[in-house]
C-alpha cells in the first residue's frame, strides 16, 4: 500500500433522514435588490439554524439559499421542516410582499455517502433535492418512506398525494406527499385526488367531475371537514378480496398511459390523453368503464391485467404509452382480454400534434369495433366523442391548468385560473375552459383564499356561461349542482346532478354527488342507491364514498350499519374528520357519551377551529330540524 493510499480515509455510507431547503425566487430577488435579499437571507439562515439545533439536526452543506441537513430520525426532520415553515409564515404575516421569505422543503429517508473531503452523495441526497423542487412555495414534500414512519407520530395537518411522479435521474418511482403549510380559514374542507391517492396532474373533463365529491364534501352532512382528511392512506392491492363479478355489458379499464418522453413535465399530457379516452368511452351507455380514480391508483406501477380484472371487475384493459416531441406525438396502445391475457388489438401511431383529436376518436372507434359497441340514436346525435375545441393549443393550455388546479394550493389555483383564461383567449367558445374557471372560483370560496365574498357567485356565472355555450358537459352541471346546493336550492341542485349523470352514465362521481345532495335534501334512501352505483363504477373508492354512504345510514337511524361504514372509512383515512363527527353524532344519540366525546376530541385534534356556529351557518340542510338534531348531538358530545 502506498503512502498516499494509507492516508486516504474511506468514504462512509449511512441511512439518514435528509432535509433539503430552497428559497423561492432567490435569484430573481437578488437581481432586483441585492441588499434587501441579503438581509432576508440572514433572517432565513437564522431561522433554519435555530430549528435545526432544536431538532438535533446537523447542517451538512449550504449553497447560497439552500440547506442540506441530516437528522437522527425522520420525526425530527419533519418537525424541523414544520417549525421552519411556521416561523416563516409568522414572519411573512408582518411583512410587505417584498420582505417575505417563501421556502420549498423536501424530506427523505435514504442512503447518504460521505466522502473523505466532506462532500455528500447518494440517492438519499438526490431524492431529497428532487422532492424540494416538487414542493409548492411554503409547503413540504416528503417521500413514502418518511410518510409511513411519521403519519402516526406527528400531526401532519393537510396532506395531499402527488402520486408517483418521475424524479429527474431517479429510476425508481414511489409515492410522494405534500404537506400544506397551514389550515385554510373558515369552512374546513375535504378534497379527494383522486383520488388524491394518485398524481394530481388531472386534466380535461373527468378531472373536474372527479373533484366534485371532494369539493362538495366540504359542506356535507358533517359539514365541517378538515383539510387533514386529505391525508391519503394508500389502499393495498385487493388480493384477498373475491373477484368482482363482471357487468352484464362489455366492461373496460383504461390504465394511465405511460409518459415515455423522459420529461416529467409531460406527465400532464399523457394523463390528459388517458382522461380524454375515459371521457369519450364513459358516455357510451352500452359500455361499462371504470372511473378515473380507480385506474389511476395503478399509475407508475407494473401490474398484471389479471389483477386489474379481479380488483376492478372488468373484462378488458386498455394500456398505452405516449411521447410528445416538438410537433409530433407517438402513441402505442393495446387492448387486452383480462380474463385470458390475449391481446385483441394493438397499434402504433406517429402523428402530428395537430391530429391529436382525430387520433383520440380513431382509438375510441377501434375499441368500439373490438367490443362490438353500437351507438344509440341519441348518442349518434350527441356526437358523444366530439372534442370541445378544435384548437390544440387551447386544449393543451387547459390540461396544464387542470394539473395546477389539482394541487389544491392558493398559488397553484391562481396559476390554474390564468391558464384557463389563456385557453379562453385562444378559443372564446371553449366551454370546458369556462367550467375550469368556475371551479377555480369555487375552490377559492371553499378555502376562503380571497376576501372576495362573491367568489361563489363568480363560479355560478362562469358555469352558466359554459352551459350556454355547450349544454352537454357533465362537469358544468356538476359544478352548477354544487353551487345550487350551497345556495340551499336543493331542487335545482338535484336537477343539475341528474343531468350530469344522464350525460355521463359511467360517471361515478356524478352518482356520488347526487347521493350527497339527496342526503342534504332529506332523501337518504335514494342517496344509498346512488352511492352504491358510484362504488361499483369506482371499486377503489376513497374514504369519502364510505362517509357519504354512512351519513345516509345515520339519517335513516340505522346506527349499527352507519358505525361499521364510518369505521371502514377511518381504516382508509384515519384523519377523515367527517367520519369522526358522524361517529360522535351516532354515539351521542345512542347515549354512549364516552365514545362520542372521544370522537369530538379526535375531531378537534384534526381541526381545532371546528365550531357549531360555523357549521350552523354553512351546512345546506333542506330541513332545519335535521340540522338542529345533529347540532344537539354534537353539543351533547362536547363540541362548542
Amino acid at each position: 500500500m502506498s503512502e498516499g493510499q494509507a492516508k486516504t480515509a474511506p468514504e462512509t455510507r449511512k441511512l439518514a433522514a435528509i432535509m433539503f431547503t430552497d428559497i423561492v425566487g432567490f435569484s430573481r430577488q437578488m437581481g432586483a435588490n441585492e441588499a434587501r435579499t441579503l438581509h432576508l437571507l440572514e433572517v432565513h439562515n437564522q431561522t433554519i439554524a435555530q430549528a435545526v439545533v432544536a431538532h438535533r439536526g446537523h447542517v451538512i452543506k449550504t449553497a447560497g439559499d439552500g440547506f442540506l441537513v441530516e437528522f437522527p430520525s425522520v420525526v425530527h426532520a419533519v418537525q424541523c421542516a414544520q417549525q421552519i415553515q411556521a416561523q416563516l409564515r409568522a414572519h411573512n404575516g408582518e411583512q410587505e410582499k417584498d420582505e417575505q421569505i417563501h421556502l420549498r422543503i423536501g424530506v427523505h429517508l435514504g442512503d447518504m455517502v460521505v466522502q473523505p473531503n466532506g462532500d455528500v452523495l447518494g440517492d438519499g441526497v438526490n431524492i431529497a433535492s428532487r422532492l424540494q423542487t416538487l414542493a409548492e412555495p411554503d409547503t413540504i414534500c416528503i417521500s413514502d418512506m418518511v410518510y409511513r414512519d411519521v403519519a402516526q407520530k406527528v400531526p401532519l395537518g393537510t396532506v395531499i398525494s402527488l402520486g408517483r411522479p418521475k424524479l429527474k435521474n431517479i429510476a425508481q418511482r414511489f409515492p410522494i406527499y405534500a404537506l400544506l403549510s397551514e389550515q385554510p380559514t373558515g369552512l374546513p374542507h375535504t378534497l379527494r385526488r383522486q383520488g388524491l391517492r394518485f398524481r394530481r396532474a388531472a386534466t380535461a373533463h373527468l378531472s373536474w367531475a372527479a373533484l366534485v365529491v371532494g369539493v362538495v364534501v366540504g359542506g356535507a352532512i358533517i359539514a365541517l371537514l378538515s383539510p387533514s382528511s386529505l391525508t391519503p392512506i394508500p389502499r393495498p392491492a385487493l388480493r384477498d378480496q373475491e373477484p368482482l363479478p363482471l357487468p352484464d355489458k362489455p366492461s373496460i379499464a383504461v390504465l394511465p398511459f405511460v409518459n415515455i418522453s423522459g420529461d416529467p413535465e409531460q406527465e400532464y399530457f399523457s394523463d390528459g390523453l388517458t382522461e380524454e379516452l375515459i371521457t369519450s368511452l364513459s358516455k357510451l351507455s352500452g359500455l361499462f368503464i371504470v372511473a378515473r380514480h380507480s385506474v389511476f391508483t395503478y399509475k407508475g406501477k407494473a401490474v398484471k391485467v389479471q389483477e386489474v380484472r379481479r380488483e376492478l371487475g372488468v373484462r378488458y384493459v386498455l394500456e398505452g404509452s405516449v411521447r410528445k416531441a416538438s410537433s409530433r406525438v407517438l402513441i402505442t396502445t393495446q387492448l387486452v382480454d383480462a380474463t385470458t391475457g390475449y391481446h385483441l388489438w394493438s397499434e402504433h401511431y406517429d402523428r402530428e400534434l395537430q391530429d391529436i383529436f382525430a387520433l383520440q376518436e380513431e382509438i375510441t372507434r377501434k375499441i368500439m369495433v373490438q367490443l362490438a359497441i353500437r351507438l344509440t340514436e341519441a348518442e349518434e346525435q350527441k356526437q358523444v366523442w366530439r372534442q370541445y375545441t378544435s384548437n390544440v393549443e387551447a386544449w393543451d393550455t387547459l390540461c396544464r391548468g387542470a394539473a395546477y388546479y389539482s394541487r389544491y394550493t392558493k398559488e397553484a389555483n391562481a396559476q390554474a385560473r390564468q391558464l384557463y383564461e389563456q385557453a379562453i383567449e385562444l378559443d372564446p367558445t371553449y366551454a370546458l375552459a369556462y367550467t375550469g374557471l368556475g371551479w377555480s372560483y369555487y375552490m377559492e370560496w371553499v378555502w376562503q383564499w380571497s376576501q372576495d365574498l362573491q367568489s361563489l357567485e363568480r363560479a355560478f356565472e362562469w358555469t352558466q356561461k359554459a352551459i350556454a355555450l355547450d349544454d352537454s358537459l357533465p362537469a358544468s352541471h356538476v359544478l352548477l349542482s354544487v353551487v345550487f346546493l350551497f345556495k340551499k336550492q336543493h331542487d335545482q341542485a338535484i336537477v343539475e346532478a341528474k343531468r350530469a349523470v344522464a350525460l355521463n352514465p359511467n360517471g361515478a362521481d356524478g352518482y356520488l354527488e347526487l347521493g350527497l345532495i339527496l342526503n342534504y335534501a332529506g332523501q337518504p334512501e335514494e342517496a344509498i342507491e346512488m352511492v352504491e352505483k358510484a362504488m361499483r363504477l369506482n371499486p377503489r373508492y376513497p374514504s369519502d364514498y364510505l362517509w357519504i354512504l354512512g351519513a345516509a345510514h345515520l339519517l335513516t337511524e340505522r346506527y349499527e350499519e352507519a358505525i361499521a361504514i364510518q369505521k371502514r372509512a377511518l381504516n382508509l383515512n384515519p384523519n377523515m374528520l367527517a367520519s369522526h363527527l358522524a361517529l360522535a353524532i351516532i354515539y351521542s344519540e345512542l347515549g354512549r357519551e364516552g365514545e362520542s366525546q372521544a370522537e369530538v376530541t379526535e375531531a378537534l385534534r384534526i381541526s381545532p377551529q371546528l365550531s357549531l356556529e360555523v357549521w350552523r351557518q354553512r351546512a345546506p340542510y333542506k330541513d332545519p330540524t335535521v340540522l338542529e338534531r345533529i347540532l344537539a348531538a354534537l353539543r351533547k358530545a362536547g363540541l362548542k
